[in-house]
């Protein structure tokens, strides 16, 4: 693993299973002759407790569980989650992966195995995230540039300028303000709607 536990120099790794009864083994050997810190939980409020010391988590439940755990557990911290497939989580003779899952991991695999499903697991799981936020800075940047053209719009309209003039207002008084020029364009496109919406009311008076 290429992260670390925020109280330890190993690496730290917490295992959610459901009852263990008739279970293939779980790789806890493994993983501990791997280098790894074991936790082991079988409820959310024992996780909940334990989620600020690890690094990632292996689920150890059926696939119609997983996503749904998923879900409870990156709610509370963004974390690489590995599945646990076997013939008791999954008894098909196919592993389906969740969508939001980095790895599997099962009981036939070999140490190096393990070793290598984890570190590229969370290789994965990095990429993921870094795409996630530029995806979301993208967003942002389109939801930014909305605003400065609709306010752009309005200034051409009521000043009777051209719009590289509204452009280069909106970056002046955004100076003068000490704002974000979104924020300066967001204000006028505002105010303008409530203007428009007043004129609206006292027409139909």
């Amino acid at each position: 693993m290429t992260t670390r536990s925020a109280t330890s120099s190993e690496p730290s790794l917490a295992l959610r299973t459901e009852d263990t009864q008739g279970k293939e083994c779980l790789p806890d050997e493994i993983l501990k002759d791997l280098g790894f810190r074991i936790y082991t939980s079988s409820n959310m409020k024992e996780i909940s407790f334990i989620i600020p010391k690890i690094d990632a988590v292996l689920l150890s439940v059926g696939p119609e569980q997983v996503t749904d755990w998923r879900i409870r557990l990156l709610a509370q911290r963004s974390l690489p989650i590995f599945w646990w497939c076997d013939k008791q989580t999954f008894p098909s003779n196919e592993c389906k992966m969740d969508g939001g899952i980095d790895g599997l991991i099962g009981p036939t695999m070999s140490p190096l195995e393990i070793h290598c499903a984890l570190i590229l697991g969370v290789n994965h799981y990095f990429q993921r995230t870094e795409w996630h936020q530029e995806r979301e800075q993208l967003l942002s940047k389109l939801e930014e540039r909305k605003w400065v053209d609709q306010a752009k719009r309005i200034l051409c309209e009521i000043k009777g300028i051209s719009e590289a003039e509204s452009y280069d207002f909106l970056r002046k008084q955004a100076m003068n303000e000490r704002k974000r020029m979104v924020d300066v364009a967001t204000s006028i496109v505002k105010v303008y709607q409530i203007l428009q919406d007043q004129n609206k009311g006292g027409r139909k008076r």
